[in-house]
């Protein structure tokens, strides 16, 4: 029986090139998404046609009621999970300074980047607790963070805040669910070439010219995505609440 991966905000951007590495990897995918399934409906036959069981949610992580119906949904097409990417966030809609940023903002971020994410993986997490009954039953859970859950952006401070929260998350749900047997992951991509960073392309591109990235490119989805397809097949183990940077060593201090 093929195993099953969750990955939030999958049709796009770095969650598709997840889905497109857990597809490879032999994983039956359920992506979730705000968008209606026939916007995606293009994505998702990519997917199938590598003779893969896809399954589309649109839900919104921020909201309870959606999180709940994403699981029961998921639960009932497949009856089993065995891998969550908490991949889904937005970024600010204006770049504000720090002095000037507004409480809506910083509200939906949290919301939608931390909340949903910690309450989604409560949810699975249970899930996936009451599964390890089962004779050979392996989960594991990937949360998809950012280089600024460290680096600080004065520009986009609540867009930091709630990567930082989120990698305290996946801190603390590696340290409860150790005894489980469930191991979780923070995966924190750099700058990456995706519909979000399309706006600042232009800078970034002189930047990496002026030697910003040591690896000297863009980061591509798929960089991400064969990070967490390895963590999937369990290459890391014996590894639990280790983060993984994908970044191109854009955060190795340098003098």
């Amino acid at each position: 029986m093929r195993r099953v991966a969750l990955v939030t905000g999958g049709t796009r951007g770095i969650g598709l090139g997840i889905a497109r590495s857990l597809a490879a990897e032999g994983f039956e995918l359920a992506l979730c998404g705000l968008r209606e399934e026939a916007q995606v409906k293009g994505v998702l036959a990519e997917l199938r046609a590598k003779d893969r069981e896809v399954r589309y949610f649109q839900a919104d992580i921020a909201s309870r009621d959606d999180r709940e119906r994403l699981v029961a949904g998921v639960r009932s097409a497949f009856s089993r999970l065995q891998l969550l990417v908490n991949n889904a966030g937005v970024a600010p809609a204006v770049r504000a300074d720090l002095l000037e940023s507004s409480e809506d903002s910083f509200d939906r971020l949290l919301s939608i980047n931390l909340k949903g994410p910690y309450f989604l993986t409560q949810a699975v997490a249970r899930w996936m607790t009451e599964q390890k009954q089962q004779a050979g039953f392996e989960g594991a859970i990937v949360f998809v963070s950012s280089m600024s859950a460290e680096a600080a952006s004065p520009n986009r401070g609540e867009y930091c805040v709630s990567k930082a929260g989120l990698a305290m998350t996946a801190r603390l749900f590696a340290v409860r669910l150790a005894a489980a047997g469930i191991p979780v992951y923070e995966v924190r991509p750099g700058i990456i070439r995706t519909d979000m960073t399309a706006a600042v392309a232009e800078t970034y591109d002189r930047l990496i010219g002026q030697g910003l990235i040591p690896q000297g490119r863009w980061g591509e989805a798929e960089d991400v995505g064969r990070v967490v397809a390895a963590l999937a097949r369990g290459d890391a183990a014996y590894s639990t609440g280790a983060v993984i940077m994908v970044d191109g060593g854009l955060t190795i201090p340098r003098l």
